[in-house]
C-alpha cells in the first residue's frame, strides 16, 4: 500500500507511475483520496481540540465546590466536550477506513529502472544461461512424454477433482518429491535461507498484507466461516502469503535482520479468467507445488538483495542444466505489490517457446506497511520503527521444473535422462522409462 501523504503530497508522480503501467489514474478516486485526508486532518485536530479541552475542564471540575451551580453548569460543557471528542472518533475512524479502502486498491509504483511497456511483449532479456538442447528427432510436450511414461495421469485427476488437477505415479511423484528435497537442501545450505513449514489456509488479512485482498479475491479458494471458526479461510496461492506475514504486527530487532526464508507449500489457485490458456498438461493448475524464497530487508539493502535473491532461484536451474533466460519485466507486466520484478523462463523444448518458471520481486515497503512489518534502526532504542522492504520469489515452481526436466532431458526412444543433482534423492535412477 502506498503511503497516504506521499499520495496526497505527490499526485502528478503517482499518477505518471501508474500510467507507466498502463493503469487508468481517472478510475482510481485521487479527488476523493485528498478530500478524505482533509477531512482526516480535520477530524484529527478538533478532536484533539476537545480532548485537551475536556481535561482541562475536568481538572476545573474537581476544584469547584461540589454540588454548586458552577459545578453543575461545568459538568454539562464537560459532558458536551466529550460527545464532541466521541463524534470526531467516530468521523476518523469512517474516513480512515474509506482511505484505506481507496489505497489497498493502487498497485506500486514502479522502480527505478523498470522499463516502459504494457505486457509481456516489452519485457527485456537481461541473459541467458546454457544452450537449447540439441535434439535430433521431435520434441514432444511434457504431457505426451509423462502420459506415455505412465508417470503423469491427467485424467485420473480430473475424474478426481474436475479440471486442472493431475495424479503423479511413481516416479514421477519421487521426481515432484525430489526436486522439493533438493531445492530445499539448496537453498538452506548454500544460500543460507530459514526453512519455514507454515499453514497452508491463511485469514483474510495475511493475504490484504501482500496484495491478494481485496483485488483478487475471485483468483481464491475461500473456505467460508463455521462451527466454531467465525471467519473466513483461504487456502494459499502461495507461500509468500504465510511467510511474508510471519512478523506481521511486529517490530524486528534490527540484529536479526535480515530475516531469509524459505519454504515448500502446496500452492491453489483458483486461475478467474485464464479459461482457455495453458489448459493442456502442468503449466497452469489449480493445486501446484512450490518453493519459495521470502526477504525481509533493511531499505538500502533490498536492492543488492533482489539480485541475490533471484541468482539463488537460478541456481536451482543452472545445477539441473536446464537452459532458461532472465528477464527484466516492463511495468506493465509487473505484478500488483512489485516495485521490480524478474522473470526467469525456461525453455521448453515441446513447446518451443520459453515459460516462466520463477518470479523474483522487489515490493519496496508497499507489503510492509499493509501488513505491519518494522524493525528498529540499531544504535537508539527509542528510535523511531521503520518499515522493512519485502522480497520474495520461487525457488522454484516444482511443476513446472519437471515439465522442463521431462522436455530439455526427453530422449529418442521416449525415456527421460534424471539430471545428475537429483540422482542422490532418486536412490540412484538415472533414467526414467516406461512402466511396465
Amino acid at each position: 500500500m502506498l503511503e497516504l501523504r506521499y499520495v496526497v503530497e505527490h499526485i502528478e508522480a503517482v499518477e505518471a507511475g501508474l500510467r507507466k503501467r498502463h493503469v487508468d489514474t481517472a478510475a482510481i478516486g485521487f479527488e476523493r483520496i485528498k478530500e478524505l485526508s482533509q477531512k482526516r486532518r480535520e477530524a484529527i485536530v478538533e478532536g484533539e481540540s476537545r480532548k485537551r479541552a475536556l481535561n482541562e475542564a475536568s481538572a476545573a471540575i474537581a476544584k469547584l465546590p461540589k454540588g454548586s451551580p458552577e459545578q453543575v453548569e461545568a459538568r454539562e460543557k464537560a459532558r458536551a466536550l466529550g460527545d464532541e471528542a466521541r463524534a470526531y472518533d467516530a468521523t476518523l475512524k469512517t474516513v480512515e477506513a474509506e482511505i484505506e479502502e481507496l489505497l489497498l486498491r493502487i498497485p506500486n509504483l514502479p522502480g527505478e529502472g523498470v522499463p516502459e511497456g504494457r505486457d509481456e511483449h516489452d519485457n527485456v532479456v537481461v541473459s541467458t544461461w546454457g544452450e537449447k538442447p540439441a535434439l535430433d528427432f521431435t520434441a514432444k510436450d511434457h504431457h505426451e512424454i509423462g502420459e506415455t511414461l505412465g508417470i503423469l495421469d491427467f485424467a485420473r485427476g480430473s475424474g478426481l477433482s474436475g479440471p486442472r488437477f493431475t495424479v503423479l505415479w511413481g516416479l514421477g511423484a519421487a521426481l515432484e518429491r525430489a526436486l522439493v528435497t533438493f531445492m530445499l537442501d539448496l537453498h538452506t545450505v548454500e544460500h543460507g535461507y530459514t526453512e519455514v513449514y507454515p499453514p497452508f489456509m491463511v485469514k483474510g488479512d495475511a493475504l490484504r498484507g501482500t496484495g491478494q485482498l481485496p483485488k483478487f479475491e475471485n483468483d481464491l479458494f475461500k473456505i467460508a466461516a463455521s462451527g466454531e471458526r467465525a471467519y473466513d479461510l483461504y487456502l494459499i496461492p502461495t507461500a509468500e502469503v504465510p511467510v511474508t506475514n510471519l512478523h506481521a504486527g511486529e517490530i524486528l530487532d534490527d540484529a536479526s535482520m535480515p530475516r531469509k526464508y524459505t519454504a515448500f507449500t502446496p500452492c491453489f489457485r483458483a486461475e478467474a479468467g485464464s479459461y482457455g490458456r495453458d489448459t493442456r498438461g502442468l503449466i497452469r493448475q489449480h493445486q501446484f507445488d512450490k518453493v519459495e524464497v521470502v526477504r525481509l530487508e533493511r531499505p538500502e539493502d533490498s536492492d543488492r538483495a533482489h539480485e541475490e535473491l533471484t541468482a539463488a532461484a537460478e541456481k536451482v536451474l543452472q545445477t539441473l542444466g536446464l537452459h532458461y533466460r532472465k528477464v527484466l519485466l516492463c511495468a506493465g507486466d509487473m505484478g500488483f505489490s512489485a516495485r521490480k520484478t524478474y522473470d526467469l523462463e525456461v525453455w521448453l523444448p515441446g513447446q518451443n517457446a520459453y515459460r516462466e518458471i520463477s518470479s523474483c520481486s522487489n515490493f519496496g515497503d508497499f507489503q510492509a506497511r499493509r501488513a505491519g512489518l518494522k524493525y528498529r534502526p540499531a544504535g537508539d532504542a527509542k528510535a523511531k520503527p521503520r518499515l522493512v522492504h519485502t522480497l520474495n520469489g520461487s525457488g522454484l515452481a516444482v511443476g513446472r521444473t519437471l515439465v522442463a526436466i521431462l522436455e530439455q532431458y526427453q530422449q529418442a526412444d521416449g525415456s527421460v535422462i534424471v539430471p545428475e543433482a537429483l540422482r542422490p534423492y532418486l536412490r540412484g535412477v538415472d533414467r526414467i522409462t516406461k512402466r511396465a
